[in-house]
């Protein structure tokens, strides 16, 4: 005889209709996912639903899922949508054992609000997109209808179980082939649309050219010999990345074009990657900056980017900047996942080493970094200035059009704030009395450092030691040895840039043009 038993004992109906609802939902994203495969992995439900809520969250709830969840945020948030589908399917599939039409009626309504996430999303191509929420809805829907019958469903006579009413059986039967035929299909989508096999062996085939203009050489002493301290240069894997696709894009870098129009363009550009290849290549070290770093924060890193100046190409489609004439002040960079960041015109043709990057610390980008190109502009926020995954540039200006973050009431315009940060002590350590070597990095991108100086508990600002400087693009790394004594200290840094601008005490929050105020940290000397 089937049965089945959960700790011990027979489940109810009602407990055997929220499993029908769990199986339902789960069948839903199984189907969708697989049909995401053969559309695009934006399309499916839970990456369409979280960049409709990433999009219509304010910014200050952003800034503090960023604090407080870190490059993690993006996980969360998708389990958090796992978890309330979950939660809605097994009330549904409480609901259909009373009113079976009315259980599967809520299921396909909630694949109404997968298709409408997936059209409004900005880098919505056509109607395929709402497929994969479309189908898994319906599948679902069909799985709860016919679930649910076999709870409902009266045996004839001579049944086994004459005393229930209800086929357990047929039930059990019917549950273990939807959870199989679903995990299977869920498997099979992830193999089909694991990660564009066609985008990372155009990645894979990449041979970055040498450049005309190598960057020169990280100048001995500019990275220091003290444990705990962040390195001059951050590998790939361990540089920061902040932004709002669930799903990173895979781009084959063969099919691949960027596009150059708007105000200003005389002569409108395309540019294949190969093109970008075939140009004359930069190589520049330069450190970039996140809006929503915390004072203190992790959100810096400081890479060796190889690209195309972008001044050359503006200039070549007959661009000029605003203070020569142009019509154009902001640049629109826009990115394949319909991400849209404004540049000042200006900014980028002053002179500064802004790049069209191609490569990073000399390989071809990561993936999760732009491949296969990407905005890196010196002394701006990576918000107005560092496009992932770019495939246009549209010249207009900033009262004609708000870019993305504009429209969340983020600055139009966000110059690098000047900035330092202690890596050691860290917060809370319990060094041992005597020389203590404090130590961390300081930056203020295009204007460089000029000092930094500690401070202990009340006492007074006495200059550190600074690290060699490669350019004032980078960050500077600097050492303070600290005759520490027993007792509980504050330490605090600042840092003065080549402008005289000293780093303010002022504490201000990310948003909306980055953070300010000093960094801090409290030890205890034994």
């Amino acid at each position: 005889m089937w049965s089945v038993r959960i700790f011990g004992t027979q489940p109810t109906r009602g407990t055997l209709a929220a499993i029908s609802g769990l199986l339902a939902g789960f069948a839903a994203l199984a189907v969708a996912e697989l049909v995401a495969a053969f559309v695009r992995p934006q399309a499916g439900p839970v990456t369409a639903v979280g960049g409709a809520a990433v999009d219509r969250t304010p910014a200050p709830v952003k800034d503090w899922a960023i604090r407080n969840f870190g490059t993690a945020d993006k996980l969360v948030l998708q389990v958090g949508i796992l978890a309330t589908l979950a939660l809605f399917a097994a009330l549904l599939g409480l609901i259909a054992l009373r009113y079976r039409r009315t259980g599967s009626t809520g299921v396909l309504l909630f694949g109404v609000v997968g298709v409408a996430a997936a059209l409004s999303r900005p880098d919505s191509a056509s109607f395929t997109d709402a497929l994969p929420s479309l189908l898994g809805a319906v599948a679902a829907a069909v799985l709860l209808w016919f679930l649910i019958g076999r709870l409902t469903a009266r045996r004839g006579a001579g049944s086994p179980q004459p005393e229930t009413g209800w086929d357990r059986r047929g039930f059990l039967i019917a549950a273990s082939a939807a959870a199989v035929a679903s995990a299977g299909a869920g498997a099979l989508g992830r193999a089909v649309g694991n990660g564009g096999k066609e985008a990372a062996a155009s990645r894979d085939s990449v041979v970055l050219p040498r450049a005309a203009s190598p960057a020169d050489p990280t100048p001995a002493g500019a990275q220091l010999r003290v444990p705990g301290i962040e390195p001059f240069v951050t590998p790939n894997k361990d540089f920061y990345r902040v932004d709002t696709a669930l799903v990173v894009p895979k781009v084959d870098a063969t099919g691949w074009h960027l596009r150059i129009h708007g105000q200003g363009v005389k002569r409108p550009v395309t540019l294949t990657f190969q093109d970008l290849l075939d140009r004359e290549l930069i190589e520049r070290t330069i450190t970039l900056t996140c809006v929503s770093n915390e004072v203190g924060g992790p959100y810096v890193g400081n890479a060796r980017w190889i690209g195309v100046r972008l001044a050359d190409l503006l200039k070549e489609a007959g661009v000029k900047p605003p203070s020569r004439g142009g019509p154009a002040d902001q640049l629109v960079a826009r990115s394949v996942d319909g991400m849209t960041l404004g540049t000042p015109v200006e900014d980028v043709m002053d002179g500064r080493d802004a790049l069209l990057a191609v490569g990073m610390n000399g390989e071809p980008l990561p993936f999760d970094h732009g491949f296969p190109v990407r905005m890196v502009v010196p002394g701006l926020y990576g918000y107005v200035s560092a496009c992932k995954w770019i495939e246009d540039i549209e010249l207009t200006t900033f009262d004609a059009y708000d870019p993305y973050w504009v429209k969340r009431n983020w600055a139009r315009k966000a110059p690098v704030k000047t900035q330092s940060r202690i890596d050691t002590p860290k917060p809370f350590a319990r060094p041992r009395a005597g020389t203590v070597m404090v130590a961390g990095v300081a930056w203020s991108q295009h204007r460089g450092i000029e000092m930094v100086e500690i401070r202990v508990d009340d006492g007074p600002w006495r200059p550190a030691d600074l690290a060699a400087e490669d350019t004032r693009d980078t960050w500077r790394q600097w050492s303070f040895p600290w005759k520490a004594t027993p007792g509980s200290h504050t330490l605090t840094v600042r840092a003065t840039d080549r402008t005289g601008e000293v780093q303010t005490a002022q504490r201000s929050r990310p948003v909306p043009d980055g953070a300010s105020g000093r960094h801090w940290v409290v030890v205890t000397v034994e």
